[in-house]
C-alpha cells in the first residue's frame, strides 16, 4: 500500500512552507542526497522467520500504473535510483492497476531486479483463476520467474489461495508468504491468521495519526516471529499526516536524532516501533524518495523519544 498525498499540497510546497517556518529544512538540503546522507549507517531489520536483513524504508507503488510519458520517466528514475540508495523492498499489488507491468519493464531495463525484494499482491476482488494461474500473470506482469513475497490482498478468497501459497513457496517459486489489510475492520481476521496460519509476512496501515495496529495486531506479530510491512505510514486515507504539520518548526531536538524533514521523522517513528519490519510510503518522485530513504539512515529512535513525538502530535 502507499500513502496518498492531499491533492491541495504537494509535499515540494510543504518543505518549502516548512523552511519559512524555521523548521530546519533548507531547500536542496535533505532532498539533495548529500554525501552526509549516503554517510550515516543503513537501518535494517531481521525477517523473523530467516534472519535475512530489510532497509527499513521501502517503497509504496498504487501510483505506478501511468501512461503519460512524463510521469512514466519519473517512475523509472525512482526504480533506477532506489537501490543505489541502499533500498530494497519494493510492494506492488495486482489492483494497482498496471503498476506491476510497469515496476516489471522498468526493473527488467535497468537491469536491477536482482537488487530489489520484490513483493505484490494478488487480485483484491472477483473471480480467481484456477490451479497456478494467478502466480502465472504475477510472473508475466512482474517480467520474473521468482517472486519474494506474495500476499492475499486484503482477505480475498483467502481460503482458497492461501493452500496455494503454501504449494508454491514449497516449490521455490516464492520466498515469502503474507496477507495483508489497511482497514481496522479486518484487524479480527488479521488476528486469526497470525493465529493459525504458516505466515511470514503481514502488511497493515499504521501512522501517527493512526496507532490502532498497535494495540493487539503488531505485539501479536511481534510474538508470533511475523514480518510487518506498514502501510500507509503517513496518512493516507485517514487524512495526511504531513499536510497536519505544514507550517510547523521541526522540534528543536530533531538534529538529534538526524532527521531535517516531517516526513523523515514519522517514517523514523514508525520503523523504531519493534514489530514493525519494513514501511513502505508511496512515492513517485526521486526528491520523495531521498527524503524518505533519510530516515531509514542512522539509529532507530528509543520508547522515550517516541513517546514524545506523539505528546507532540497530541497539540496538533
Amino acid at each position: 500500500m502507499s500513502s496518498l498525498y492531499d491533492a491541495r499540497m504537494s509535499r515540494r510546497t510543504f518543505i518549502e512552507r516548512s523552511a519559512m517556518a524555521g523548521g530546519g529544512i533548507a531547500i536542496g538540503g535533505p532532498l539533495a542526497w548529500a554525501a552526509d546522507s549516503a554517510a550515516l549507517p543503513l537501518i535494517t531489520k531481521p525477517i523473523p522467520k530467516t534472519g535475512e536483513r530489510l532497509p527499513v524504508i521501502g517503497l509504496g507503488t498504487n501510483a505506478f500504473g501511468v501512461t503519460d510519458p512524463q510521469e512514466l520517466a519519473a517512475r523509472r528514475e525512482v526504480l533506477q535510483q532506489f537501490p543505489a540508495l541502499g533500498a530494497k523492498v519494493i510492494d506492488t499489488a495486482r489492483g494497482y492497476g498496471e503498476s506491476e507491468v510497469v515496476i516489471g519493464r522498468f526493473l527488467k531495463e535497468l537491469g536491477n531486479r536482482d537488487q530489489i525484494f520484490l513483493a505484490t499482491k494478488l487480485p483484491i476482488r472477483g473471480p480467481i483463476a484456477p490451479g497456478d494461474g494467478e502466480l502465472q500473470a504475477a510472473f508475466e506482469r512482474l517480467q520474473t520467474n521468482k517472486i519474494d513475497l506474495l500476499q492475499i490482498h486484503n482477505f480475498h478468497a483467502l481460503d482458497t489461495l492461501f493452500p496455494r501459497l503454501v504449494q508454491w513457496k514449497q516449490a521455490g517459486k516464492l520466498r515469502y508468504i503474507g496477507v495483508t489489510t489497511s482497514t481496522d475492520d479486518q484487524y479480527p481476521q488479521m488476528k486469526q491468521a497470525l493465529d493459525t496460519l504458516p505466515l511470514d509476512f503481514i502488511q497493515v496501515d499504521y501512522s501517527i495519526d493512526n496507532r490502532s495496529a498497535a494495540d493487539e495486531i503488531l505485539p501479536l506479530a511481534l510474538d508470533k516471529g511475523v514480518a510487518v510491512l506498514n502501510n500507509v505510514p503517513l496518512g493516507g486515507r485517514r487524512g495526511n499526516v504531513l499536510s497536519s504539520l505544514a507550517g510547523k518548526p521541526l522540534p528543536a531536538w530533531a538534529p538529534e536524532i538526524g532527521v531535517t524533514s516531517w516526513a523523515q521523522l514519522m517514517l523514523k517513528y514508525n520503523v523504531s516501533h519493534p514489530a514493525i519490519t519494513a514501511v513502505i510510503p508511496g512515492t513517485t518522485k526521486l526528491t520523495h524518495l531521498e527524503d524518505n530513504q533519510r530516515a531509514g539512515r542512522g539509529e532507530l529512535l528509543d520508547a522515550a523519544t517516541r513517546k514524545k513525538i506523539e505528546a507532540f502530535w497530541s497539540t496538533i
